[in-house]
């Protein structure tokens, strides 16, 4: 089966959002201190990474170490964001993936590079 099929809610948490939309403090931030940050293009592809990932995205089975979250990903044809490194360089990205807290059902969209497999 794909899709999310019961009620989940955004993490409405600014530092969660804002971490991965370019141009953001948060994000700069991260940047600084990791040298690395993982960005939507903008705030409407994320969104519509979201809702095309609850209406067609499939579980990825990686669950974390104290199993709090579930995740479900999906791969698009069209890169929608990109990988951004302290030298400036940029790599494409082409999947999304929604970490679902177990225990209160909110969730935050990501953008990564390929579905998270292992525990770590």
């Amino acid at each position: 089966m794909s899709g999310i099929d019961r009620e989940i809610y955004l993490e409405n948490r600014t530092s969660l959002i804002d971490k991965h939309l370019p141009n953001t403090e948060k994000s700069q931030r991260e940047l600084e201190t990791e040298g690395i940050v993982y960005l939507f293009n903008n705030r409407e592809t994320m969104e519509r990474v979201a809702s095309e990932i609850k209406q067609k995205g499939e579980r990825t089975g990686a669950e974390d170490l104290e199993d709090k979250y579930e995740r479900y990903g999906l791969f698009f044809a069209e890169p929608i964001g990109y990988v951004l490194k302290l030298d400036g360089s940029q790599i494409p990205l082409h999947y999304g993936e929604i970490k679902i807290k177990k225990t209160t059902g909110k969730y935050h969209v990501i953008p990564r590079t390929r579905p998270r497999t292992t525990k770590s």
